[in-house]
């Protein structure tokens, strides 16, 4: 039997559940692969690379957690930094504390978050809409309070927590440089796990339980289970991106790293990223963390034009006029228009 997807044509089953079916996918991540390990270290300098790409290595996978939440599940989230911070605590006293290797520390952070997001997704079996991002909210709140006044995690009302040396099987990880490779190999593998997580029977079953969940449920998907899952999914992958935030660019686990704001701005990057895409997550976490130095640049620019108020200002009117953008003229945001894009390239100069 031929299978045909996107104008390709695939002659075995192999092929056609291949991970990148298209060719120009695969040499376009292959592409991308060769300059974020062996090129961007020449072409980046250490403040490009601990102040820009870092973050939004980072911002980008827990993007992409909440997109398995929302954008796959279909159950929106408001506390989503929250999560991050208790993985940031987690593995900070694994690793500085209880001296586990710093990987196991960072998995094990996402295990602790996945563990409090699980917790505060029971909600979720009952409600859903407004009253689940309510109930969602609560929870940011509710685990600010408890990391900021129980000593034993933060050691006070302050909640900061400074981040010790950190070594991998003996390799001191001191220098911008050595941060990046260790924020973008969790990068790569969490994205191909998650990739192929969306493929699998578990992704199908959130999407089915996004489109409909009573039709969901009458075809045998259990909600209790797959939305569960999704929380717990989608808060391991905010616990590992908060401790690699905390370990390779804050230095120190602060609980106002991690305010409802932060949120705010993870929602922010699905919606203008695609909700439902992978590659829409690092487009958002992209053009997120990009924002503010083209504003930046711009008030440098025209700073004799505006008011300063305004200016001040600006970063927030941007974002804000971006998520009612996205949600009214293209809901699937840049993923989308990246998706049409490349396929008028893959055809010319034969559109059709």
């Amino acid at each position: 039997m031929i299978y045909r997807e996107c104008g390709v044509f695939k002659a075995t089953y192999g092929a056609d559940m291949a991970i990148f079916p298209i060719p120009l996918d695969r040499w376009g991540i292959i592409l991308i692969l060769i300059v974020a390990f062996i090129g961007m270290p020449f072409l980046a300098s250490d403040y490009w690379l601990s102040s820009i790409l870092i973050p939004f290595l980072v911002f980008s996978l827990a993007a992409l957690g909440l997109n398995f939440l929302t954008g796959y599940a279909g159950q929106l989230s408001l506390g989503h930094a929250a999560f991050m911070a208790v993985g940031a605590y987690a593995s900070l006293i694994l690793y500085g504390r209880y001296e586990v290797p710093l990987l196991l520390s960072l998995l094990g952070g996402g295990l602790v978050a996945a563990a409090v997001g699980t917790v505060f997704g029971i909600p979720s079996l009952r409600i859903k809409g407004f009253y689940l991002a309510v109930s969602t909210l609560a929870a940011q709140f509710i685990i600010e309070w408890g990391l900021t006044h129980w000593k034993w995690i933060s050691g006070g009302v302050f909640g900061t927590v400074d981040t010790p040396p950190m070594e991998v099987f003996g390799w001191l990880i001191d220098t911008p440089l050595k941060k990046y490779y260790l924020v973008l190999c969790f990068v790569v593998l969490l994205t191909t796990f998650g990739k192929n997580l969306v493929r699998s029977q578990v992704g199908r079953a959130w999407m089915a339980i996004r489109d409909m969940d009573v039709a969901a449920e009458i075809i045998g998907i259990s909600l209790f289970r797959h939305k569960l899952l999704a929380f717990a999914v989608s808060s391991f992958y905010a616990g590992v991106a908060g401790g690699l935030i905390t370990f390779t660019y804050y230095g120190a686990a602060n609980i106002e790293a991690f305010n409802l704001m932060v949120s705010f701005h993870l929602l922010g990057m699905v919606i203008i990223g695609g909700m439902g895409s992978i590659l829409g997550s690092f487009f958002g976490g992209g053009f997120i963390t990009l924002l503010p130095i083209f504003i930046n640049q711009f008030a440098r620019t025209f700073g004799a034009v505006f008011k300063t108020d305004l200016l001040a200002c600006m970063e927030l009117i941007i974002f804000g006029g971006l998520i009612i953008f996205f949600l009214i003229v293209e809901p699937f945001g840049l993923a989308r228009l990246w998706l049409t894009l490349k396929e008028k390239l893959r055809l010319w100069p034969f559109p059709y």
